[in-house]
């Protein structure tokens, strides 16, 4: 219970206080005047002055609150590395227990970080401050964390706290521990596809003097290189990027000797492979209604060069006009199909009948392209089935259906075959799945006998209609009808030749994504997702190796056509890997390079700074490796401005208190104030009547 005096004026302040200074200069000319009775009347004025202020006598029922102190006990993956984990436990029982003993403390406790890689660091201060988010700054006494010192939001200064109390870290681990760790200076995120790009990095040992160590350099799984480095050493290596898409490069050195954890041996770049240009050449045989359909798709697409001929003139053709009138651009023949052929990813030959134009020998450069990776697309039209046809070129022995010599004339609508409900290319267009298909009709269909080829899409009788096939190290495409184009033009609500014509350039230029064979792993936040894709009708069990090296056999189940998948729960920050023994997939959790896994030592420097400013310590709980402990007392401290001592630390006891009741006893109010009124004047009166 606390008293105290509070004014309440009856008056507005400026009278107030123009009423005191008045009845000050009257006291004073009384005092100095020296008039009989002065000391009397300067009281009653006095009393006058106090009784418009209106004093009241205050009383507070005050009941006091608990001092707040935090635990914060560090559950990362770090600490459970050597017997850091029950020495944690250890030090939690002892500081629990003594804790708990404490009068008029309140004890948090609180976990922090996650040892399933949740979060890309430690973050204690994170979780500290939450624990505290209700109690306000003045009944905090302190907090007492259990790490091994690598915490990763450390405030600058004691300002980031949000109050004024001592903090203290009893760091587990012991000292002279020693790691091997690979640390990457300079990485890049993109590279262009076919060029090799520059990765720099150093292995750096802690605990232990320098020396070498053996380093593997390896790309989606496969070495790339080995080689020998010097520790603390700067080491650049070039990465050749083969492919678009993700292009995980690992490196990763032998172990040391009594190291902490293997973990942080590897480090992992993940590089984006972009292509610099698509260069596809488009070769038109004749003006016809599909022309503009290849074009202006190839001419959407910002990443692709297109260089497109159209023979509007075969050298056959006579009309007397004479050469110098004409305004055609010659074709240059030479320079694109001997000089220049390979720096395309895709030839598109579009109703391109055998007409003189191209000698036969750069059919044999054209077939040559393909087998060494390159890429052919025909789309045919009756010129396929004609005498000039280019089945009757040395294309014949890449070219993946033969023509009969017919060519059918009806409507039909195209349909997807088993095979092409399967393949990427054709498995989810829009429409496939309706019986008849959801898009227009064709009218022509050029006849042919299919090959050793995928036949995808069929015509009428079966008829194949869209056959795709690997040549050598390169793809050819071979569509049997020149009426694509009406899908374009919406006709009977048209069909999707969007997805169609570009999933199909797009796989003859070997997009990742459009492999009919492959093996795929996603991170999808805690959940990791295995994909495979086939165009068989079953798959092989995957085995599947978490980055500390467990491994585990998954059975994947049927989802779409050729699509088989599995999630499973990701329980490990780090790099993943699934084979089924042909294909392998990798894919990163988390953060490339887990700062968690960073430096693994445990230490009292990243904290003591901070603790130091704080009136706390940071001190070890063991000198030698074991899970024996040395827990310091814990000693309430009233006010002080150091917390710490050789054998233990300190906790802010406050004196914080909330009021439960108010009492108020106006001076001047009632009788007690008339009375004290009437009391000074009737003294005045007394005094002046002597």
């Amino acid at each position: 219970m606390t008293f105290g005096l509070s004014f309440a004026p009856l008056v507005p302040d400026a009278v107030l206080w123009a009423v005191a200074v008045a009845a000050v200069v009257v006291a004073a000319l009384l005092l100095v005047a020296r008039t009989r009775g002065a000391w009397v009347r300067a009281a009653a004025l006095a009393l006058l002055v106090l009784a418009l202020a209106n004093p009241s006598l205050t009383r507070e029922d005050r009941e006091p609150l608990s001092s707040v102190a935090v635990l914060v006990v560090d559950k990362s993956a770090s600490q459970g590395f050597g017997d850091r984990a029950a020495q944690t436990e250890a030090a939690r029982a002892a500081l629990t227990e003594r804790l708990q003993r404490i009068p008029g403390l309140e004890l948090r406790t609180v976990e922090a970080g996650h040892a399933d890689g949740e979060t890309d660091g430690t973050r204690l201060f994170s979780a500290l401050s939450a624990a505290l988010a209700d109690v306000p700054p003045e009944r905090v006494a302190g907090a007492v964390m259990i790490t091994d010192g690598r915490v990763h939001d450390v405030p600058a200064d004691t300002s980031g706290l949000g109050f004024a109390a001592p903090v203290h870290a009893l760091v587990t681990g012991f000292p002279g521990e020693r790691d091997r760790r690979v640390v990457l200076t300079s990485a890049p995120r993109f590279g262009i596809v076919g060029q090799q790009q520059s990765v720099t990095f150093r292995v750096e040992d802690t605990g232990a003097p320098r020396g070498v160590a053996e380093v593997r350099i390896s790309r989606d799984g496969e070495t790339v290189e080995r080689r020998t480095v010097r520790t603390g050493d700067a080491v650049r290596v070039q990465v050749p990027i083969p492919h678009p898409g993700q292009n995980i490069v690992e490196i990763e050195t032998s172990p040391l000797d009594g190291e902490l954890t293997p973990l942080n041996n590897r480090a992992v770049v993940s590089i984006d492979g972009v292509r610099d240009k698509l260069r596809v050449l488009l070769v038109s045989g004749e003006p016809h209604a599909g022309e503009r359909t290849w074009r202006n798709l190839l001419k959407s697409d910002a990443n692709v060069d297109l260089v497109h001929f159209t023979i509007l003139r075969p050298p056959e053709k006579q009309d007397g006009t004479p050469i110098n009138e004409l305004s055609l651009i010659a074709f240059p023949t030479r320079e694109l199909f001997q000089q220049k052929i390979h720096e395309f990813q895709l030839i598109i030959f579009d109703r391109y009948a055998r007409q003189g134009v191209l000698p036969i020998i750069y059919f044999d450069n054209i077939a040559r392209y393909v087998r060494d990776g390159g890429a052919v697309l025909v789309a045919a039209g009756p010129d396929y089935a004609s005498n000039t046809s280019l089945w009757r070129t040395p294309l014949e022995s890449i070219l993946p259906a033969e023509p009969s010599g017919r060519v059918t004339e009806q409507a039909f609508r195209a349909a997807l075959t088993d095979l092409g409900k399967r393949h990427p290319v054709t498995r989810t267009l829009e429409g496939a799945k309706a019986e008849p298909p959801a898009w227009s009709r064709w009218f022509r269909l050029v006849d042919a006998r299919a090959g050793d080829g995928m036949t995808v899409m069929k015509g009428p009788d079966d008829k194949p209609l869209l056959v795709l096939a690997r040549e050598g190290e390169g793809r050819v495409a071979l569509l049997l009808s020149d009426h694509i184009w009406l899908w374009a033009r919406g006709y009977e609500g048209g069909g999707p030749h969007i997805d169609l014509l570009r999933r199909l350039s797009h796989w003859l230029m070997k997009q990742p994504d459009l492999e009919e064979e492959a093996l795929r792993l996603f991170a999808r936040g805690r959940d990791l997702m295995v994909q495979r894709q086939t165009m068989g009708e079953t798959v092989a069990p995957i085995t599947l190796t978490a980055p500390s090296g467990a491994t585990r056999t998954v059975e994947l189940d049927a989802a779409d056509p050729g699509v088989w998948r599995k999630s499973i729960e990701a329980n490990e920050l780090g790099l993943w890997r699934a084979t089924d023994g042909t294909l392998t997939a990798l894919v990163n959790v988390g953060p490339p390079n887990p700062r968690e896994f960073a430096e693994v030592t445990s230490t009292t420097d990243g904290l003591a700074p901070l603790l130091d400013a704080t009136g706390g310590s940071a001190r070890r709980l063991a000198a030698r490796a074991g899970a024996d402990v040395d827990v310091p007392r814990i000693v309430p401290v009233r006010s002080s401005e150091t917390y710490r001592g050789d054998s233990w630390i300190g906790l802010k006891m406050r004196e914080a208190s909330v009021v439960r009741g108010v009492g108020v006893l106006p001076m001047f109010a009632g009788l007690l104030g008339l009375l004290l009124l009437v009391g000074s004047l009737a003294a005045t009166w007394a005094r002046e009547g002597r």
